[in-house]
């Protein structure tokens, strides 16, 4: 049996590196994508499956599951969503229903696409991203904040609902990621305190492999020295 990964947000800067070390540990991967613009960053491969989706649709999220198939032993919810501007009391609600939204929506949806696979197979795992930022709020983010909080909850409630089926949640905050972006954003901030994308990998695939095989609604901070 070749184990199969979902592995949304599979094309960005932290999920490119998730992709490659999935594929390294010998996993077939199915990878969702929205623009033509994201395969430029993506290395083919025989055991990756590129599917376009939009994952804020339910029907597209079972497409990608269907994909999957019978062997889907994890799914991985790395799409999100960051925003940052004023204090709450000038921030417009639209703006906490677009970080919820984002950050939110697709990592229920495909989760959920893919639960009836693990299920039957008595096994799986689910990993999701959160921030440090659920723990400890910076003045401007309350958006961003309150949304990687509900992805915490989604977590929580995954692990209530399907640990006793062998299907083990788990969620990691990270600080601010060293990617191209980040780097371009915050000039003047020192990235060697920033935690890699491949550190960030190297935990995923952690949490998705059988050493994991005790762990579930764990809430796992990945800071590096920021």
């Amino acid at each position: 049996m070749t184990r199969t990964a979902i592995i949304t947000g599979g094309t960005g800067g932290l999920g490119t590196a998730v992709t490659r070390r999935f594929l390294d540990d010998g996993w077939r991967l199915v990878v969702p994508w929205l623009a033509e613009r994201e395969l430029e960053r993506v290395e083919r491969h025989e055991h990756l499956e590129l599917v376009q989706a939009d994952l804020f649709d339910e029907a597209a999220a079972g497409q990608v599951a269907a994909v999957a198939g019978a062997d889907l032993r994890a799914v991985v919810n790395l799409v999100g969503g960051f925003a940052a501007g004023d204090r709450l009391d000038r921030t417009p609600v639209a703006e906490l229903e677009a970080q919820l939204r984002v950050n939110l929506v697709p990592a229920w949806l495909v989760t959920a696409a893919g639960l009836p696979a693990m299920l039957a197979a008595g096994e799986g795992a689910v990993v999701c991203v959160s921030s440090r930022a659920a723990l400890r709020p910076f003045s401007g983010g309350a958006a961003y904040a309150i949304a990687k909080g509900a992805v915490l909850g989604l977590v929580d409630a995954l692990d209530v609902e399907y640990r006793d089926d062998g299907i083990r949640t788990n969620a990691i905050l990270p600080s601010v990621i060293d990617t191209p972006a980040n780097r371009a954003a915050m000039p003047d901030a020192d990235p060697d305190t920033w935690v890699t994308p491949s550190q960030l990998a190297a935990t995923i695939a952690f949490l998705c492999s059988p050493d994991s095989a005790a762990t579930s609604g764990a809430h796992i901070p990945v800071y590096g020295r920021a």
